[in-house]
């Protein structure tokens, strides 16, 4: 999974695997569609307490899935901080939670964008 941000939009790329296990696709979400940006010190507790997920589920490791719903995406891993944030016009996905030791940096420009 690879996570950017430019002037206009954030990017979220995932791996064939992560594509195919997920049940997801490659993200574009124009920064004006982007909002409630926080961390999230404990991804994989808030994905376990998120309700029921198709995908590839590795209790207390990984989660590369989506609720049933499909208004959850989570490609989380043990260790590493998480960026939360919601989005708009993206079909029936409202919230995205990724893994990223960069997070509170790409937090911290998704904030700054939305000035």
């Amino acid at each position: 999974m690879q996570l950017s941000v430019d002037d206009q939009a954030l990017y979220l790329r995932l791996a064939p695997w992560e594509r195919a296990l997920g049940l997801m696709r490659n993200l574009r979400v124009p920064l004006e569609d982007v909002s409630d940006v926080r961390v999230v010190a404990d991804p994989i507790g808030e994905a376990m307490g998120s309700g029921m997920k198709v995908g590839l589920r590795l209790p207390w490791l990984m989660f590369v899935a989506r609720t049933l719903r499909l208004d959850q995406l989570f490609i989380v891993r043990r260790g590493q901080p998480a960026l939360s944030f919601a989005v708009r016009n993206q079909g029936a996905l409202q919230r995205v939670l990724v893994s990223t030791p960069e997070a509170e940096e790409f937090a911290s420009r998704l904030r700054s964008a939305a000035r």
